[in-house]
């Protein structure tokens, strides 16, 4: 078994549930900042996440479909252009050594939210990274 890190660095998992308040606070919606967890936990392989988010996602009035399509977000119209802009920079971020978040990217999002906004969604994509990274290395399972 792996170590756990709440319990062996407690501090480590208080900085990160300080982060978990700030995004409680912010603009976005319920729904926004569960599509950005899914959508880096699919592309991390973090089935932890993905499990917890696709329920809460549920549970917030998210639908199936619209789950089960995230990964192929850019192939269907079911996403507002917010949401693919959210989803763009989820994407972007997440996979920063590709090229890391790209100028049009950043522009279109400009197109639909203020500096805060964007500011608050690069935070949330950041902040389900470091789980995803914790839960990966760890070794969570999903519960059953």
């Amino acid at each position: 078994m792996r170590v756990n890190i709440n319990e062996t660095e407690p501090q480590a998992f208080k900085a990160m549930y300080a982060l978990e308040g700030y995004l409680a606070t912010v603009q976005l919606s319920k729904i926004q900042k569960e599509l950005i967890k899914i959508r880096a936990s699919q592309i991390n392989g973090c089935a932890f996440c993905i499990d917890m988010h696709t329920k809460d996602a549920l549970k917030y009035g998210e639908t199936t479909q619209r789950i089960f399509l995230l990964n192929a977000w850019h192939e269907t119209q079911l996403f507002t252009e917010e949401e693919k802009a959210i989803l763009a920079i989820t994407e972007e971020i997440t996979l920063i050594a590709n090229k890391g978040l790209s100028d049009e990217t950043y522009a279109k999002a400009e197109q639909f939210f203020d500096r805060n906004q964007i500011a608050q969604i690069i935070m949330a994509v950041v902040t389900i990274n470091a789980w995803n990274r914790i839960a990966v290395s760890t070794q969570l399972e999903p519960a059953s």
